[in-house]
Parts: C-alpha cells; sequence; structure tokens
C-alpha cells in the first residue's frame, strides 16, 4: 500500500474520532431543555386558544418552554409553577387548557380589557395555587363557587371585572385565604353570613358594587386588617367591625351607604390608620379615643355627628373636607362650638 494513502486514511480516522456520534448529540441537546414535555403542550394549547398573540411571540415551537416570557419553572422540578400575563393585547377567554398546568401555584391574567368569558372550571386541576389574580379585564357571569375547591388558595383576587350575581358563601370554606378582592365589579346579594366563619386575618374587598342589607353580625368575629366595604347599598349597624382588643384592623371604609349606627360607642382597634366612614346616617360624637390613633386618613364627613372634635393627635391634621355636612359638629378644624 502506498505510504502516502496509508498516512491519509490514519489521519481521517483520527480526526473522524472526535466527531461527535449521534448518541451523544441526542443526550447532550436533552440536558438543555428543562421543560416538563406536558407544561410545553398545555402552554402551546393555550396560546393557540388565545389566537397566538403576540405578546406571546417568545413561546415558540419546540424551544425551552422555561425560557418563555411570562412563566416560571420550579428550579428543582422544571415544572411549570407560574402563569402570569400582564398588560397584553389579547383577545378572547382563560383557555381551558391552563388546568393542565398541574403544579401551577400563581395564576395571573391581569390588564387584559378584551379577556371575556368566564372562569374556566379546570382552574379546579390546580390544586397548588397560592395565588389566583383575574382583574382589570372584562371576564363576567357569576363568580364560581367551584373556587372554594382551592383550598391552598392565600390570595384571590377578581376586581375590575364585570362579575355579576351574588357572592358564593363557599369562599368562606378556603383555609389559607387572607386577601379577597371582589371590588370594582357589579355584585349584587348581601354579604354571606358564612364570611363569619374565617379564621385568620383577612383583608376584603367589596367596595363597588351593589351590595345590599344589613352586614351580618358573624362579621364582628372576623379579624379584619383591611375591610373595604365603601360604594355599595348596605345599611343598618356596622359598629360590630370596630374592635379595639387583639384586633389587627388597619383600614375600615363604610364610606358612601347606608349605614347607621352610634359612633360614640365604638372602640378603635389601636393600630387603625385610615378610617372612612363618609355618606351614611351615622350619629352621635366623634370618640376622644381617635386622637390616639396614627391616621393616615380620616373622613366622616355627610353624616348626622354631633360634639365637638376631639383636639390632638393627628386629628387636626385633616381639613374641613374631613369633617362638614354633618348634624352639629364643632371644632377645629371647624367653626368653634358655642
Amino acid at each position: 500500500m502506498d505510504t502516502r494513502f496509508f498516512s491519509f486514511l490514519i489521519l481521517t480516522l483520527f480526526l473522524l474520532s472526535f466527531l461527535p456520534t449521534p448518541s451523544f448529540c441526542s443526550r447532550s441537546l436533552a440536558t438543555t431543555v428543562r421543560c416538563n414535555k406536558n407544561d410545553y403542550t398545555a402552554l402551546m394549547k393555550i396560546k393557540a386558544a388565545l389566537n397566538n398573540p403576540y405578546h406571546l411571540a417568545s413561546w415558540v415551537a419546540n424551544t425551552d418552554c422555561c425560557d418563555w416570557y411570562d412563566v416560571e419553572c420550579d428550579s428543582n422540578t422544571n415544572r411549570i409553577i407560574q402563569l402570569t400575563i400582564f398588560q397584553a393585547n389579547i383577545s378572547g377567554q382563560i383557555p381551558d387548557a391552563v388546568g393542565d398546568l398541574p403544579y401551577l401555584n400563581t395564576l395571573v391574567f391581569r390588564h387584559i380589557t378584551n379577556l371575556t368569558g368566564t372562569i374556566p372550571s379546570t382552574i379546579t386541576n390546580l390544586k397548588y395555587l397560592t395565588m389566583v389574580r383575574l382583574s382589570y379585564t372584562n371576564l363576567s357571569g357569576s363568580i364560581p363557587p367551584f373556587l372554594s375547591k382551592l383550598t391552598n388558595l392565600d390570595y384571590l383576587d377578581l376586581s375590575f371585572n364585570q362579575f355579576t350575581g351574588s357572592i358564593p358563601s363557599s369562599l368562606s370554606s378556603l383555609p389559607n385565604l387572607t386577601v379577597l378582592h371582589l371590588d370594582r365589579n357589579s355584585l349584587t346579594g348581601t354579604i354571606p353570613k358564612s364570611f363569619g366563619n374565617f379564621k385568620q386575618s383577612l383583608n376584603l374587598y367589596l367596595s363597588h358594587n351593589q351590595i345590599s342589607g344589613e352586614i351580618p353580625t358573624t362579621l364582628g368575629k372576623v379579624d379584619f386588617v383591611t375591610i373595604d366595604l365603601g360604594r355599595n347599598k348596605l345599611q343598618g349597624d356596622a359598629s360590630m367591625l370596630f374592635k379595639a382588643n387583639g384586633s389587627t384592623t388597619q383600614t375600615i371604609d363604610l364610606s358612601r351607604n347606608m349605614f347607621a349606627f352610634n359612633l360614640s360607642k365604638v372602640e378603635f382597634a389601636t393600630n387603625l390608620q385610615y378610617l372612612d366612614i363618609s355618606h351614611n346616617k351615622i350619629y352621635g360624637s366623634i370618640p376622644e379615643a381617635i386622637t390616639g390613633l396614627d391616621l393616615q386618613y380620616l373622613n366622616v364627613s355627610y353624616n348626622q355627628l354631633c360634639g365637638k372634635i376631639p383636639q390632638g393627635g393627628k386629628v387636626q391634621n385633616f381639613d374641613s373636607y374631613s369633617f362638614y355636612h354633618n348634624k352639629c359638629l364643632c371644632g377645629s378644624p371647624l367653626a368653634a362650638c358655642t
């Protein structure tokens, strides 16, 4: 054999030995893709159901979905744990396929004005959900009672939508719920008596609806951090919401309803910083204890209050707007008492 040919053959075989085999390439590629194939399939279904919007342009077929915009993978399991679609130009409904992401703990569709329809029942497949924010959209229909099956929920926000009907009493069975936003909808009916069953401290937002009737006395048992009932059609006694001993209450907003109770007899939580009882039929006088509060906001206007405005603390930090249009309040910042 020609020595030159033999040398060329040896050199060729030597160089070929450095090329990766097909099986090695396959293994190398596989290790770079973290996304679970079932999660990948679900996300592609979600994208298709939303008509392939530009907002989801990073959701490219046959790429690693853990790198896509609006999703987050768990660093240990590589399963999708967050789906957060925010301020997107998307038209359509929440796809049923969201229920095919079983490890989600956070689900957000927010500030999407062309998102319509209802909440899909497939959401009940997501047993690990701790946060659901479906807000600033145009979701409509009734708030589904099946949300009570999401027993790990800590935060539920359905605000700024078009929901109608009554508030499901079953929401009070959520054992870990600490924040409930149902404000800025068109809800009717009454506040469920079952809402007095919340055992944990609660931030409750029901303002800007058409809720009517009296507040259930059972709400007096709940430790509210925030309770916002403003701009509804509620009436009667709301004094049970004022609790001094052991209460963590920081915000009470009862404004623009038809509440009627004696303010003189209420006790303020020492943590209270925001109090708005304006535009009601509340009577009596302002308790002297209000001077001991670290108030950041105060409005008692448009009621039937009488007597001298307590002097001291932060009370005089608020101008006459916070006190006027009452029956016979006097003293700074209003006119002097006679």
